[in-house]
């Protein structure tokens, strides 16, 4: 078995039973109301990450102290390209797994969600899941929460939803989780990109044309890349392509991700009706996770914040590394 451990230090297993049906379901339904058109980005990130089980979190009084706070540390100096461009050069320090199309990409995250987009408490949950590593077999995971240490939930699968009726599932297998043929080259990962985009599952009615069409595409499938594995010569590049995309800024202060690592937030452009933040290392400038805000009447607040914590590669659903 091959593994990267990205956890320094121990953090606490949590589950939220059925937790995954509940945002996929909330998050396309917000998603179908939102009409198509250039940049309609809501949230793309969280609401993938809820349909494969990574929507994972920290407890309720925590929040604000784990994911908001600022620390004594000064603001970042350097600008969200050359932030991204030191991300590109710490990837690719980093040991390479490999992955037959059999096996499976084991992630273990931690996170912070609410029930609600903008209200309600919030919940601290560790996700396992093992995703296909060549796209061959559906994606499996398990949830525990913080208050009960014994509290495993059965290892299910997990489907991705439909965003024309948020009660069915699609009878698909995900993607391919082990990103293993992309290029290395930021020009030629461009063109690869641009060939292949994610598929959104848009709702009946979407403009398929003008989103798959739009410039800003080719962004969102290099995103949607970062919920699997991606070895470190391609993931530099998919750093210094998203250090091209106009918009992006960082966060000022000093962040803490939701297994309380410091790092650097760089908030993305694109997002209707909230906002999409990659955080990195203060230090190391390696990919801590992401995390996702609502914004309502001119206030913001954080709906999910995802720490990821370890990647490896394993033979089964259910076998930890």
């Amino acid at each position: 078995m091959n593994k990267i451990d990205q956890s320094p230090q121990g953090f606490e297993e949590q589950l939220l039973r059925d937790l995954t049906a509940h945002v996929t379901r909330r998050a396309e339904m917000v998603s179908a109301t939102h009409p198509a058109g250039r940049r309609t980005r809501f949230l793309r990130g969280w609401r993938l990450a809820g349909a494969v089980g990574l929507a994972v979190t920290l407890t309720a009084g925590a929040l604000a102290a784990q994911t908001m706070r600022l620390g004594d540390r000064p603001p970042p100096t350097a600008s969200a390209s050359e932030i991204f461009h030191l991300a590109a050069e710490a990837a690719r320090q980093q040991p390479e797994l490999t992955a037959r199309p059999d096996q499976f990409v084991f992630t273990e995250s931690l996170a912070t969600i609410r029930d609600l987009p903008d209200s309600g408490p919030y919940q601290t949950i560790r996700n396992q899941l093992w995703q296909s590593a060549g796209g061959v077999a559906y994606t499996q995971g398990r949830y525990r929460p913080e208050t009960d240490p014994n509290g495993w939930s059965e290892l299910r699968v997990l489907r991705m939803g439909d965003a024309a009726d948020p009660e069915k599932d699609l009878d698909a297998f995900q993607p391919p989780a082990y990103h293993g043929d992309l290029p290395t080259d930021p020009d030629e990962l461009l063109r690869y990109l641009r060939d292949h985009p994610v598929d959104l599952h848009l709702p009946e009615g979407a403009d398929e044309e003008a989103l798959y069409g739009d410039e800003s595409m080719v962004y969102t499938t290099a995103r949607s890349m970062l919920d699997g594995y991606v070895p470190p010569g391609a993931l530099a590049a998919l750093f210094e392509l998203l250090a091209r995309e106009p918009g992006a800024v960082v966060i000022s202060g000093d962040v803490v991700d939701a297994a309380g690592r410091h790092g650097v937030a760089i908030r993305m452009p694109g997002v209707i009706g909230g906002n999409e933040d990659f955080l990195f290392d203060r230090d190391t400038h390696l990919f801590l996770g992401r995390r996702g805000s609502v914004v309502r009447d001119g206030k913001e607040s954080l709906h999910t914040s995802v720490a990821l914590l370890r990647i490896a590669i394993v033979d089964r659903p259910g076998q930890l590394p």
